[in-house]
């Protein structure tokens, strides 16, 4: 090995920078040094996104090193950051190469790596993917990309940058790479690694989302309760967020430095940091993998600002990062890595939620980049802007009014909707689903683009409900209770009927008298009555798949608080239908009762 310390066999890092390669060589040029980290810290990832950015990053241009010419033995030489944005020297060996290691023509190249950062962390770590590894020439061998399997490890699996270069990545991931036994004791033989570690093979580093503006833990049993989500899981970054001019400029997204896909900025972040491998022109590669493997992509480019690495004895380490300065788009999403060109952003969609409660209102504003991150933004908003507001997980009621703006095959459209929600404990994520999961369909249909989302949110204490108790008949001068009975009434004669609600307290109110005027064609027929409360049905919003779908749901739909009865008397094409629905009531109400009619000469 090259740069071996004396007695352990494992290679040590250059106390200075690295010499000879041009990425090195710009950066000095240009002055660059580490910048503070910006905002509030984070477990590990990321923070949203800091003010635009100012300068151009300093191209390196690299030439890519031949994997043919890769030899084992090679001593390599690499750049990443572990603090600040300034990248950071590490040294490392080849270990050997892997024919076909991540896809069809798509080797790996397998290396050890160290650095005083890798070896205090115990090995190589989740934000590191993308980091360059040069060979002696200063050529570019490529990113690294993979770990071993079994957990923290200085073995590092490596994507050419020839592939890379030219986004030729198949159409097949490759999470886990299998290690052949000759290549698992060759690992063995060189490193702290066991022979056994090194069998399990060599899979992606971890590239789980970074999620900014709600707690965590919150999320992940928000996006539980509304059926899952592929951008919030048990792998996911707690992030915070980063404000003025010390968040790091996109300037700083240089061959080494810090780089990250945005899917979402504002109230509520989303986004996945890495490493950039080698920026020429207006364009940077980056990450060596895929982050979601879309193909192409529309994310945000932005830059970051590295904290620490935090070690973790049970798994990967991880960098702990804010994010910095947008300043471009992500335009690729492939096999060997992500591509992205500097300048604009994506356009975005704004979602946002004002919450009011007690005389206490705030506004709150994410703007989307990516459209499939739009569902679980405008739920976690939701919820995050309310915890912010109400400053606790309550019980009470809340009356919503959304609007979603769009075009449907080019055309505007306005979708507009009002509700109450109640929940006895937790009102805030109670309310959250059902405007996620318009938004979340709309976003999904090819053609429709979401422009935009708002919701006004008024809380209340009182979470008492209502309960369909009775439905009573207006005959011989008074009320009577036919719930469940059998009503006879003439041909000809009118039906008066109304409905007893119960409140949470105990107390009774009658509401909703309707008037039917049975047609005499209907002698000797029977039928039924049905009283339903809005808030007995909590699954409607699931249902719709297509724009006319969740148009005529929005303009149809029983509001929580209404009361709906329905009234069939006959069947087939001579049966007697009316529906009628109450105004909206103080309360959200529930339950069903039933009668039956026969009518009579």
């Amino acid at each position: 090995m090259s740069n071996t310390a004396a007695g352990n066999g494992r290679a040590t890092a250059p106390t200075s920078p690295l010499e000879g390669h041009p990425a090195a060589r710009g950066r000095r040029a240009a002055g660059l040094t580490a910048s503070s980290a910006a905002g509030a810290l984070v477990l590990a990832g990321l923070v949203a996104v800091g003010p635009a950015a100012s300068a151009a990053p300093t191209p390196d241009c690299a030439a890519p090193f031949p994997v043919a010419d890769v030899a084992s033995g090679a001593p390599v030489n690499g750049l990443t950051v572990s603090k600040g944005t300034t990248p950071q020297a590490f040294t490392g060996e080849v270990l050997g190469v892997l024919s076909d290691g991540i896809g069809p023509d798509l080797d790996m190249i397998v290396a050890e790596l160290h650095s005083p950062a890798i070896d205090a962390a115990g090995g190589i770590w989740q934000g590191m993917s993308g980091s360059p590894v040069y060979a002696e020439d200063g050529r570019l061998i490529g990113a690294v990309a993979y770990g071993l399997a079994f957990g923290s490890s200085p073995v590092a699996g490596i994507t050419p940058y020839e592939d890379m270069q030219g986004y030729l990545g198949a159409a097949k991931a490759a999470p886990e790479v299998a290690v052949g036994s000759r290549m698992a004791t060759r690992i063995a033989a060189e490193t702290d690694v066991t022979r056994t570690e090194a069998a399990q093979g060599l899979r992606q580093l971890p590239m789980p989302m970074g999620v900014g503006g709600v707690d965590l833990a919150r999320a992940r049993t928000t996006v539980k309760a509304a059926g899952g989500s592929e951008l919030v899981t048990a792998d996911s970054y707690r992030i915070g967020r980063s404000s003025g001019t010390a968040a790091a400029g996109i300037d700083t997204v240089v061959a080494g430095g810090n780089v990250a896909a945005v899917l979402s900025h504002g109230d509520i972040t989303l986004a996945g940091i890495g490493t950039a491998t080698s920026v020429c022109g207006n364009r940077v590669v980056a990450f060596g993998h895929p982050m979601s493997f879309t193909g192409r992509s529309r994310l945000g480019l932005a830059a970051a600002d590295a904290v620490y690495v935090q070690e973790d004895p049970l798994g990967v380490p991880f960098k702990v990062a804010n994010l910095g300065a947008l300043g471009g788009t992500i335009t690729d999403d492939r096999l060997a890595g992500i591509a992205g060109t500097f300048g604009a952003s994506p356009t975005s969609a704004p979602v946002r939620s004002t919450v009011s409660y007690h005389g206490r209102s705030r506004t709150g504003t994410t703007q989307v980049l990516d459209p499939s991150a739009l569902g679980d933004v405008t739920l976690l908003a939701g919820v995050a802007n309310h915890d912010r507001v109400v400053d606790g997980v309550i019980g009470g009621a809340e009356i919503q009014a959304w609007t979603i703006t769009g075009t449907r095959s080019g055309t505007p459209f306005r979708l507009r909707y009002a509700d109450r929600y109640q929940s006895a404990d937790d009102v805030g994520s109670a309310g959250a689903f059902d405007l996620a999961t318009v938004v979340a369909t709309l976003s999904s249909l090819s053609s429709v683009k979401v422009t935009g989302v708002t919701n006004a949110v008024k809380v209340g204490d009182n979470g008492r409900r209502y309960r369909v108790a009775k439905i009573q008949q207006r005959t011989g001068g008074r009320w009577v209770d036919v719930t469940g009975k059998t009503v006879k009434i003439r041909a000809g004669k009118t039906l008066v009927l109304r409905t007893q609600v119960v409140g949470s307290e105990g107390v009774t109110r009658s509401f909703f008298r309707e008037e039917f005027t049975i047609p005499k064609r209907l002698k000797g027929a029977s039928g039924t009555v049905t009283v339903v409360g809005g808030n007995n049905d909590q699954e409607e919003f699931y249902g719709p798949t297509s724009f006319d779908g969740v148009q005529k749901l929005l303009q149809g739909n029983l509001r929580n608080d209404e009361a709906e009865l329905g009234l069939v008397i006959g069947e087939g094409k001579t049966a007697f239908e009316q529906t009628r629905r109450s105004d909206p009531t103080t309360r959200v109400l529930y339950g069903q009762k039933y009668l039956r009619i026969r009518v009579t000469s």
